[in-house]
C-alpha cells in the first residue's frame, strides 16, 4: 500500500519510529505532534527517550499518574495478580481483586456518600464514566436536559462532548463558571462568582427562561482543560444547595482533581460538599484504564445492562488502583500537594512579576495553570490570550527537559500535573526549567516584534 513504509524490518531508531507515527496514525493524534520523543523507560518524574534524553514528565499523563511513572507499589500490585493465575477479564464478576478496590475506595469517599454509596464500573475511560452518570440521573429523574458550565471538559463521547464548553448543540444548559480573568459579568473575586451563583439560580425559578427542570448539574471543582480553574468554595456550597432545594442530582467530574490532584483527597472537598454522584478515572486505576461513577443509592434505579462495557472488569487497573489509593492516604500525599503546590503558585507568582507576559498564575494542589498574554502582537484574540507565546513556552519547556501540555481559552495556558510523589528538589529542577523557557521564548518574542533599524 502507497505511502505506509511496511518494507524490511523496521527501524529502532526514534527518527524512524516518529516517521512512521505520523504516516500511520491518526490526524486526530494530540500530544504527539507537540512531543516529538519516543519513550522507552520511565521512573517517577523522569521519563527517557530512545535518544538517550531525560526528561522531568509534567503531563503524568493527563493527570493519570498520581504516584508517578512505575511507581514499586503499583509494579508490586500487578505482578501480584499476574503471578496468583487470576484472571484478568471477567466483566463484572464479583473478584477478590475487585473487592478490595471497592473497599479501599468507598474508604476514601466523603463518608456522607460513601454511607449511602453505589458504584457502577463502566468502559475504561473518563468518557464512559460520565456517559454513565447522565444515564443515571436521567433514569433516576425521568428528566432529559442538563446543565454544565462553560469552559468545561467532560470527555469525548456524544453526551460528554454535548456537556463541554466547546459543544453548540444538545439538551444542555451551559452555565457561566466563575473565574477572575475571564469573568463574564466583568468583575472577577467574590462578585463574580455571586453573580454567576445568582444567573443560575434565576434561570431555574423564572418560569419564562425556557429551561425546564434538568436531569442534572455536572461540574469539576477545578477545570483543567479549561484553564485550570479552582471553582470558588463558597460558590461550590451553593451550586449544592441550589440543585439541593430544587431537587436536581450534582454530579462532580473528578476525573482529574481526584485521589489528592488539588490538595484534598477529592476537588469538592475543599468546600466540604457531598454530591449525589461522583465520576472517577485517571489516578483512580493507578496508570492503568479504569472508570467508576460512584452515586447515593436513591439514584439506583437503572436495569440490569442499562450501561455496561466489555472491559469493566480490569483486574491489573484495579489492583492498580487499590495500591494508589491506598499509598496516598497512608502517605498523606494530599496534604502534601496542598504544602508543594502553595510554594510552587508562590514562585510562580515571582516569575509573573518578572515576565508581564504571565497573565495570571492558578491553580490548586499539584495542578497549576500559568496563562500567558501578548498585547503588543496583531495575531492575539481579543481577551489577550497568547497561544502562540505559550506554545512557544511549551517548546522551550522541552527544549530543556520539561514535560508540560496547554489548556485553557485559545489554549494559552501552560499547564502542570507533575505527580504527587514530588521532592523539594524536583519541584525547584521543575521551577527553574519553566522560569529559564519563559524567559527565552520572552526574548524570542521581542526579536520578532521588535523592527530592525535599516541599514
Amino acid at each position: 500500500m502507497a505511502g505506509t513504509e511496511v518494507d524490511g524490518p523496521a527501524e529502532a531508531a526514534p527518527e524512524a519510529i516518529l516517521r512512521r507515527q505520523s504516516l500511520r496514525e491518526s490526524a486526530a493524534r494530540t500530544y504527539a505532534r507537540a512531543l516529538p520523543i519516543v519513550p522507552v523507560r520511565a521512573r517517577g518524574l523522569t521519563i527517557e527517550g530512545a535518544d538517550g534524553r531525560r526528561y522531568l514528565d509534567c503531563l503524568s499523563g493527563a493527570g493519570t499518574l498520581a504516584l508517578g511513572h512505575n511507581h514499586p507499589v503499583v509494579l508490586e500490585a500487578v505482578r501480584g495478580v499476574l503471578d496468583s493465575g487470576a484472571p484478568l477479564h471477567v466483566l463484572d464478576l464479583a473478584t477478590p481483586v475487585k473487592d478490595a478496590f471497592t473497599t479501599e475506595l468507598f474508604a476514601n469517599l466523603p463518608p456522607a456518600l460513601a454511607a449511602h454509596a453505589r458504584i457502577q464500573f463502566c468502559g475504561p475511560a473518563g468518557t464512559d464514566a460520565v456517559e454513565a452518570a447522565l444515564t443515571l440521573v436521567r433514569a433516576a429523574t425521568g428528566r432529559s436536559g442538563l446543565l454544565a458550565f462553560t469552559g468545561a471538559y467532560h470527555g469525548m463521547t456524544a453526551g460528554a462532548l454535548a456537556a463541554s464548553g466547546g459543544a453548540r448543540e444538545g439538551r444542555v444548559t451551559r452555565l457561566p463558571f466563575p473565574q477572575d480573568r475571564h469573568c463574564p459579568f466583568g468583575v472577577g473575586g467574590p462578585e463574580g462568582a455571586a453573580l454567576a451563583a445568582h444567573w443560575t439560580e434565576s434561570l431555574l425559578d423564572d418560569p419564562k427562561s425556557g429551561i425546564p427542570r434538568p436531569a442534572g448539574m455536572i461540574l469539576e471543582a477545578v477545570q483543567g482543560e479549561g484553564g485550570v480553574l479552582p471553582a470558588p468554595d463558597d460558590w461550590l456550597r451553593r451550586m449544592r444547595a441550589i440543585t439541593e432545594a430544587r431537587d436536581i442530582p450534582l454530579i462532580a467530574d473528578e476525573v482529574q482533581t481526584g485521589v489528592g490532584r488539588t490538595g484534598t483527597f477529592w476537588g469538592v472537598d475543599h468546600a466540604g460538599v457531598v454530591p449525589d454522584v461522583m465520576v472517577l478515572s485517571k489516578a483512580i486505576g493507578g496508570s492503568l484504564p479504569l472508570a467508576v461513577v460512584v452515586y447515593h443509592s436513591d439514584l439506583d434505579v437503572w436495569q440490569p445492562g442499562a450501561h455496561a462495557g466489555t472491559f469493566r472488569g480490569n483486574q491489573l487497573a484495579m489492583a492498580a488502583g487499590t495500591a494508589t489509593l491506598a499509598y496516598v492516604r497512608q502517605n498523606r500525599l494530599a496534604e502534601r500537594a496542598a504544602a508543594l503546590g502553595a510554594r510552587m503558585l508562590a514562585a510562580l507568582h515571582g516569575l509573573a512579576a518578572a515576565h508581564p507576559c504571565v497573565a495570571e498564575v492558578r491553580g490548586r494542589g499539584l495542578m497549576i495553570g500559568i496563562e500567558f498574554t501578548d498585547p503588543d502582537d496583531p495575531d492575539t484574540p481579543g481577551n489577550g490570550a497568547a497561544p502562540a507565546l505559550a506554545a512557544a513556552v511549551r517548546q522551550e519547556c522541552l527544549d530543556r527537559g520539561l514535560i508540560v501540555e496547554l489548556g485553557g481559552r485559545h489554549s494559552a495556558v501552560v499547564r502542570l500535573l507533575p505527580p504527587l510523589t514530588l521532592t523539594d528538589e524536583q519541584a525547584t529542577a521543575v521551577l527553574d526549567r519553566l522560569a529559564d523557557a519563559v524567559a527565552a521564548a520572552e526574548r524570542a518574542r521581542h526579536r520578532r516584534l521588535t523592527p530592525r533599524n535599516p541599514q
